[in-house]
């Protein structure tokens, strides 16, 4: 339960020397820079270097370039070294150039299909036509107007009798419309017009054809398979340019990346006149191999130092957790990262959530198939959620054995529970009287376990970040963890098992003085770390204050205890949900109709529950026990890294 330790590094060296430095930064994949006005106290002759990256833009021409012809651009495994940044930008940009040109005629030539097609869609409609429109095209007083026609439309048109001109010629149809032509002379134009348009005529933009239709359909058939001719053998000069080209473009590209990666360490740089002064994070583990190869460049001075001896900087956190374990990051991350200087949560959630998962999601049928899905998502999916379900499911199987809950049945393993455990029935029959109070008794001492570590875990972070409120008079400190713990084992010996403990000296000592140190916890916190202005502004203030705040703090010790009955309620309701099932499937009866309840009912109850107990889990580790140690305001550690593999 701890993030690696990192260390703050300065480097100062003569401004001719700022390439090499941040290229041998980037190349270590180990040094997150920072500004440098957070590890210094006095800046004013600081200037920023504030240079253009001049690499943004040739990489983002390359990009675009690959991604409009097709190309699956990638970083090569290893790039020459005798490969300039002048030969990668003028490669970057011939590269672009040719791809541009190759992309230019394939476009052309598929805008000449696409029309061809649009023109072949129109001629279509009058296919069958015996009609030659170069004579209808030669008409000075005719003028044709090709469309469509709804068939209602084309039904009304025997209402316009008396029109002469009002004569609709089909030529195809099909379901809704025709298709066809209607003529006008030059005195009825707009009367004709208007007329067609009020029976919805759709006019069609139909190519100039010359002969007859089915003359010209087959010749822009033709030309048709002409073009697409043409399309596959520039798609073949495309490919073959690509194959071609292919190495040494991702080789540029890989190291365009890994340029503009040292750029973006450079921008962080500032001017001290004739100096440059760069400042970053490194891994304590990396210290000795960064400012060995820093000390073989000449004019160039570095310091390390510790990160709290930094003033007003934020170290980044590098969290350290064995495989297992670093499945449940992706939780913690979902809440916020840990600082520098505080516990790591992670393998407190990796337990708490595994345990409880598996206590209220007890059975080893449902259980198996928890883990089997879980597994198939990160193994297709990449999902973290699945690598976490795994073990959760795991977990349900254990304690699904110890219920005797396999699908729903609960007497399958009665006889392994008699053979191994030597009891008469099942080790735990849950829906009995006696289970149940058990149960709920169970899920209260789960929840004060848990919470009197988490309050553990408090004063150890406390203490880690020099909190000395919070880890020797805060609610979850010593002074909370006493007045619980002596409250709850004074209520317990009394209650269940009759012995008197809470005399006099018990209750002031154990349970009123802890109390007190909780209630003047902050001018007692100010002493202990030396402060002089330790006493508040108004004594009257506070102490009101004071009152209401201790008044929740005890309150929310027994809600918080009491949050953790959850985790025996979903024990039975995950027994109350199947016996439905049971039901059901009884009640259709049929070995086919029992069958498929017992199907449907385990998919139903296995889908909500899981979801219900995931969610409810989380809650728990959230609210519970991360609100009384856990602060999460951390950043990740993100070293800038030369991109020279895939």
């Amino acid at each position: 339960m701890s993030v690696k330790p990192v260390k703050a590094i300065s480097i100062i060296g003569l401004m001719p020397e700022l390439d090499s430095v941040v290229k041998l930064c980037g190349d270590s994949c180990s040094f997150q820079p920072d500004d440098a006005m957070l590890f210094y106290s006095d800046t004013k002759n600081f200037v920023p270097l504030n240079e253009k990256n001049p690499y943004t833009q040739p990489i983002q021409q390359l990009k675009d370039a690959c991604e409009l012809a097709g190309f699956e651009l990638g970083y090569a495994d290893t790039v020459r070294d005798d490969l300039t940044e002048s030969d990668v930008l003028d490669y970057v940009k011939t590269f672009v150039d040719k791809t541009e040109d190759m992309i230019s005629r394939k476009v052309l030539i598929e805008q000449e299909i696409d029309e061809c097609r649009r023109s072949i869609e129109q001629v279509e409609h009058f296919k069958g036509c015996d009609i030659d429109f170069s004579e209808i095209a030669g008409c000075r007083y005719i003028t044709p107007n090709f469309g469509r026609l709804p068939k209602e439309s084309y039904e009304k048109l025997s209402e316009y009798s008396s029109n002469q001109y009002a004569i609709f010629f089909p030529f195809t149809n099909d379901d809704t419309h025709y298709w066809g032509a209607y003529f006008t002379i030059p005195e009825q134009k707009d009367e004709i017009d208007r007329l067609f348009s009020s029976l919805f005529f759709e006019r069609l933009e139909v190519p100039p054809i010359a002969g007859k239709p089915d003359d010209y359909l087959r010749s822009l058939q033709s030309k048709q398979s002409e073009l697409q001719e043409k399309l596959r053998d520039a798609q073949s000069v495309n490919s073959s340019f690509w194959e071609k080209e292919k190495n040494i473009c991702q080789e540029c590209y890989t190291k365009l990346e890994e340029l503009d990666s040292y750029n973006e360490i450079k921008r962080f740089a500032y001017r001290y006149h004739k100096s440059f002064i760069l400042t970053g994070w490194i891994p304590a583990e990396k210290e000795k191999e960064l400012t060995g190869k820093l000390s073989n460049i000449k004019s160039v001075e570095y310091s390390v130092t510790d990160p709290k001896d930094v003033r007003g900087a934020k170290p980044p956190v590098i969290m350290k957790n064995p495989p297992f374990i670093r499945r449940y990051e992706f939780y913690v991350k979902m809440y916020g990262l840990p600082c520098h200087n505080e516990v790591d949560p992670t393998t407190f959630v990796a337990f708490t959530y595994t345990l409880f998962f598996g206590i209220m999601f007890g059975d080893v049928g449902q259980g198996f198939i928890v883990a089997l899905v879980g597994a198939l998502m990160y193994k297709f999916k990449k999902m973290e959620i699945g690598r976490i379900l795994v073990p959760c499911g795991i977990m349900g199987m254990i304690f699904g054995f110890l219920y005797g809950s396999v699908f729903g049945f609960e007497d399958l393993l009665t006889p392994v529970h008699q053979a191994i455990f030597g009891t008469e029935g099942k080790l735990i029959e849950v829906m009995k009287p006696d289970s149940i109070n058990l149960i709920i008794y169970g899920s209260v001492a789960i929840g004060i376990v848990t919470i009197a570590v988490a309050m553990i875990v408090n004063i150890v972070s406390s203490l880690k970040r020099r909190d000395y409120e919070s880890a020797f008079f805060g609610a979850n400190g010593i002074s909370g963890f006493v007045f619980y713990i002596s409250l709850v084992a004074g209520l317990v010996c009394q209650m269940l098992f009759g012995i008197e403990v809470m005399n006099i000296a018990y209750i002031l000592c154990l349970i009123v003085l802890p109390l007190i140190l909780m209630f003047l916890r902050e001018p007692l916190g100010k002493l202990c770390s030396k402060k002089k202005n330790w006493q508040p502004h108004s004594w009257g203030e506070y102490c009101t204050q004071s009152f209401f705040e201790l008044f929740e703090m005890c309150l929310s010790y027994v809600t918080n205890t009491m949050s953790f009955l959850r985790v025996g309620a979903y024990i039975l309701v995950h027994a109350g949900m199947m016996l439905v099932v049971f039901t059901l499937a009884e009640m259709v009866g049929g070995v086919v109709g029992y069958t498929l309840i017992l199907i449907i009912g385990n998919g139903i109850v296995m889908a909500l529950e899981a979801l219900l107990v995931a969610i409810q889990v989380l809650r728990l580790d959230y609210y519970e026990i991360f609100s009384r140690f856990y602060i999460g305001e951390g950043r990740p550690f993100t070293p800038v890294a030369a991109k020279r593999t895939k």
